[in-house]
This record gives structure tokens, C-alpha cells and sequence, in this order.
């Protein structure tokens, strides 16, 4: 789809761009979109939220959920949203968005949801829970000590527990 491209476009010419004239382009090109469209709230709240605009991006993302955006967008806008409400100081809402995350499947962007929640974490004070999550997903890419390193991440987080 032309759209989709132009959109993708846009977002590899970003550093290209003012933060305004990054934001008029994507509102322009999301009003190309019907009305309430999932993908069009979206889109303009990944924007916002790349241009420092967290406040604004928040209800995007959270319309973009309700209209029933889908595939990895649908994931993508979940890690957007939770670490937008960590960043707006409301880390534990972001927990409870990627603890359920999480638990809803599984995909590529695990490891995503995975540092996305550590951050989260540490902003709510859980920090050893932070340490073992993020080590847990360390430890599937090292060359060696995997098990070691997922045996202390389990460690960790059972001692987190307490």
C-alpha cells in the first residue's frame, strides 16, 4: 500500500526533520486515513512520543487499542503506551500494561516487552526485579553461560519475591 510506504518513509527520514515539521507530516498523513482509524492513532502517537510529546501521545495509543489495532502494531502499541506512562510517572500502570503483555503470547518483540517492563520496574522501586528480568533476557542471545546467567536471573527474581 502507497500509504504504508509513505509512512515508512517518513519514520526512516525522521532525523532528517524539526521535531514540528516531523509531527505536520505525520498529522497530515494520518488524516489520509478514515476518521478513528486504529493505524492513523497510531502512527500519530508514535509520533508524538518520538518528539517528546508523551502527554499527547497516551490517548493515541490507548484510542489506537480500542478501535482494534492489530498485528505487530497491536504489540508495538502496547510497549509504546506502557513506556509512555513510565515516562508521564505512572511506571506502575506500565507494569501491569507488559506483565499482561507477557503473558498474552509470544513474537519477536519479546525481548522488547521484556526491557520496556525492567525500565518500568525500576521506576516502580522493584529494581532486583528489573536486574532479573532483564538478565533472563540476556541470557538466550550469549555465545555461553546461558543457563548460569538464567539460573541467577531466577534467583533474583525468587529473592525480589520475598
Amino acid at each position: 500500500m502507497d500509504w504504508e510506504r509513505r509512512a515508512a518513509d517518513l519514520w526512516t527520514a525522521f532525523d532528517d526533520h524539526d521535531p514540528a515539521d516531523f509531527l505536520a507530516a505525520m498529522t497530515a498523513l494520518a488524516a489520509e486515513l478514515p476518521a478513528g482509524d486504529p493505524v492513523a492513532s497510531f502512527e500519530l502517537a508514535s509520533a508524538y512520543d518520538a518528539t517528546d510529546h508523551e502527554e499527547r501521545a497516551a490517548p493515541l495509543y490507548r484510542a489506537a487499542l480500542d478501535a482494534g489495532l492489530s498485528g505487530p502494531r497491536r504489540r508495538q502499541a502496547r510497549i509504546q503506551l506502557a513506556s509512555t506512562l513510565r515516562n508521564l510517572g505512572r511506571a506502575e500502570e506500565g507494569v501491569a500494561l507488559l506483565t499482561a503483555e507477557r503473558e498474552a503470547g509470544s513474537d519477536e518483540l519479546d525481548d522488547a516487552v521484556a526491557a520496556f517492563l525492567a525500565l518500568a520496574l525500576v521506576d516502580a522501586g522493584r529494581e532486583r526485579e528489573a536486574v532479573a528480568l532483564a538478565l533472563s533476557a540476556l541470557s538466550r542471545h550469549l555465545p555461553m553461560y546461558n543457563r548460569s546467567l538464567a539460573h541467577y536471573a531466577d534467583e533474583l527474581a525468587a529473592r525480589a519475591g520475598r
